[in-house]
């Protein structure tokens, strides 16, 4: 009798961890694994996450403390580190001020246009979709690099940033080409990792998203390695991310969350309604 108890005490401990691995889900994780990220790096503990189906929208969070998070890019996290890349890169949009530069840009595309007539070469290349994809481009590279810093104080592993980068949607032309989605954004936040945090770099990811982009990555490294020029410029462009990153999470945790530009953008907005009356 004890041999057949014992014998059901091991297979049940066999069949648990099984269970306990098909239960995991990236919703569920969101509110744990976003605590950690916000109590390890000193954002203001009011803050909580919702999920929402449709667009992202936290233009309002420094007034109502909600983070939004994306169902469809909780899609494309497989662990609690890349749950951590998707909530990093919502809080890195917000501490680099996305909606108030979207609002400051919104305010001087409409200042060009009052000043300038539709058609005018300077006021249609400001408004073209070019130079809104650029735009789009770089808001997500700042955000990914202040996702890097906030993952590594949280304890996460910050490639796996861009493993969730390269999972997502990319364009037809890397498709045709055989690169990675979304490869320059993801070698961006790469070369951030490679300056700032190498250690993390060396200790690597395993799966092959991974692996697929290291394979893209490491000849542009090694093209880039062969030239002091390249290097040079690559360390000086480095550097200066990393301070503007440090500065833009200063300037976040001082105000208790509001950022430099969501600050300039209500402090125009109070000066232009005041003087208007």
């Amino acid at each position: 009798m004890k041999k057949i108890l014992l014998s059901i005490f091991l297979l049940a401990l066999l069949i648990l961890p099984s269970k306990a691995a098909t239960a995991w889900n990236a919703e569920s994780r969101v509110n744990p694994v976003g605590k950690v990220v916000i109590e390890k790096n000193s954002l203001p503990a009011k803050l909580q996450f919702n999920i929402v189906e449709t667009g992202v929208d936290n233009s309002e969070t420094a007034t109502n403390n909600i983070v939004q998070i994306s169902k469809d890019d909780l899609r494309y996290a497989g662990n609690d580190n890349e749950v951590a890349a998707v909530i990093s890169y919502e809080l890195g949009q917000i501490i680099n001020g996305k909606s108030g530069k979207e609002h400051l840009r919104a305010a001087a595309k409409a200042l060009l246009a009052e000043k300038l007539s539709q058609d005018n070469i300077v006021n249609t290349a400001a408004n073209s979709e070019f130079v809104k994809s650029k735009v789009s481009l770089g808001d997500q590279k700042e955000a990914d690099m202040t996702a890097i810093d906030l993952m590594i104080n949280a304890g996460y592993n910050p490639l796996a940033l861009i493993v969730v980068i390269t999972k997502m949607p990319g364009s037809n032309l890397e498709t045709i080409m055989g690169t990675p989605a979304n490869s320059e954004r993801a070698m961006s936040a790469f070369d951030y990792l490679s300056y700032n945090y190498p250690a993390k770099v060396k200790a690597g990811y395993g799966c092959q998203e991974y692996r697929n982009f290291l394979a893209y990555a490491d000849p542009i490294i090694e093209k880039r390695n062969k030239s002091k020029r390249l290097v040079k410029k690559y360390a000086k462009l480095q550097e200066k991310i990393k301070q503007n990153r440090a500065k833009s999470l200063a300037q976040y945790r001082k105000t208790g969350g509001l950022s430099g530009w969501d600050a300039t953008y209500t402090l125009l907005h109070e000066l232009s309604t005041s003087s208007a009356k």
